[in-house]
Formats: structure tokens, sequence, C-alpha cells
């Protein structure tokens, strides 16, 4: 079953108190708090959508391993020197000099 957010009405100076409530789809919207009594209104937020563009899947394409392994050479620079070590990979130079 879905958990929609709901928001109490007669709050205007802390913007309204919100809380989840688990429901079916096919239930009509709370019009009161289920402990206060208070009247109510359903939230309508963003829905989460998975995507393979995620910052953990961009994590593990970018592991140096996985570079590695897909044939690829990587390098990361050395703040204190500037130069830039070879970190994955076997083709190419050890250390490039900007």
């Amino acid at each position: 079953m879905p958990i929609y957010v709901y928001e109490v009405i007669n709050r205007p100076a802390d913007g309204g108190e919100r809380f989840e409530w688990e429901q079916r789809m096919s239930d009509p919207p709370l019009q009161h708090h289920p402990v206060t009594g208070e009247p109510v209104r359903r939230v309508f937020q963003v829905p989460h959508v998975a995507s393979k563009y995620t910052p953990g899947a961009t994590r593990t394409r970018l592991d140096n391993a996985n570079v590695e392994k897909s044939g690829f050479t990587k390098y990361e620079r050395d703040k204190l020197t500037g130069k830039y070590h070879r970190v994955a990979g076997k083709k190419g130079p050890d250390t490039l000099h900007p």
C-alpha cells in the first residue's frame, strides 16, 4: 500500500505538522488527523524514480578496477605537485606533467 503525506491545515505559525499515513489507493483522502482530529490535506510530492545514473552507480562505473577491466587508463592529480599519476590501467606513462 502507498504511503501518503498529509499536513495539518490550521497551524499557520509553523507551516502545519506533516505526517505519513499508509492507506489503499482506493481509499478517500483523510479529512482529519487520525489522533488529534484537526483538519488535514494531502501533500503531493515528487515521486522517487530509480535511475541507472545514481551517484552509487557512477562511483561503481568509475572505480579503478572497473576502469582497468574496461581497457581504459585513469590518472589522478596530485594537489602538491600538480602532476597526474596513473592509478588504473597499464597503458601510458606513469606520470603526466601539465
